[in-house]
């Protein structure tokens, strides 16, 4: 039997509280056994996934959360509302306050076509689905994060200008944006860590080191 198999099934049987698989494995033979032996949890009907993000700067530990940067490639409505509330959990886990942007090449009506009603519905879903959560969108991502340009592009909004966990509209802006965060802005990036199955199954890079593993296994653990 092969490994990845193997050892979700001991999370299945209980033998296991968690897995941690991916470092021999691609994301899609790490999750495929999951979907077959864990399944999701009651509620949710996707997997998703998120990074956190962390640096020091100025003295002062910065944490952020942006998913589905790994496993959802064109997500509908809904499934993005699922991401959203999904990551709420993870970064509230991970110390983070969740202020929660949905992000979009439009701020608050500025651009129009299918993809900014379809990030703008989901937030409007969101909000209705969990109005305890700070949530606003659709917004660009110099709103998201630029108390400045937040206000003077979304007036009012509690979320623009302070978010800490971004939700991507599909895959590529995802994975492109969380990459460039870990590249050009200097945060670690760990994960991706995946949402809505029923037991915590974490996924790693084929190209990662013991440093990596060992904080994944970590982060994995506390999600236990």
């Amino acid at each position: 039997m092969k490994g990845n198999y193997f050892g979700t099934m001991l999370v299945k049987m209980g033998v296991a509280d968690c897995l941690l698989g991916g470092a021999t494995y691609s994301t899609a033979d790490t999750v495929r056994p999951a979907l077959q032996l864990i399944k999701t949890k009651p509620g949710n009907n996707n997997v998703s996934s998120c990074f956190i993000l962390q640096r020091e700067k100025d003295g002062v530990d910065e944490r952020l959360c942006m998913g589905d940067c790994a496993i959802q490639i064109d997500p509908d409505e809904d499934a993005l509302v699922e991401t959203a509330l999904e990551c709420a959990k993870t970064a509230a886990t991970f110390g983070i306050d969740p202020k929660i942007a949905f992000l979009s090449y439009s701020t608050k009506g500025s651009g129009k076509g299918e993809a900014v009603d379809k990030v703008r519905n989901a937030c409007e879903k969101a909000k209705a689905a969990a109005p305890e959560l700070a949530i606003d969108g659709e917004m660009q991502f110099d709103a998201a994060v630029s108390p400045v340009v937040g206000q003077q592009k979304f007036p009012g909004s509690k979320v623009a200008g302070h978010a800490n966990t971004f939700i991507f509209p599909e895959i590529q802006s995802g994975n492109i944006g969380y990459k460039i965060a870990q590249r050009l802005g200097g945060f670690a990036a760990y994960g991706p860590i995946l949402q809505g199955l029923n037991a915590p199954i974490n996924d790693l890079s084929r190209g990662c080191d013991a440093d990596e593993v060992y904080k994944m296994a970590i982060i994995t653990a506390a999600l236990a």
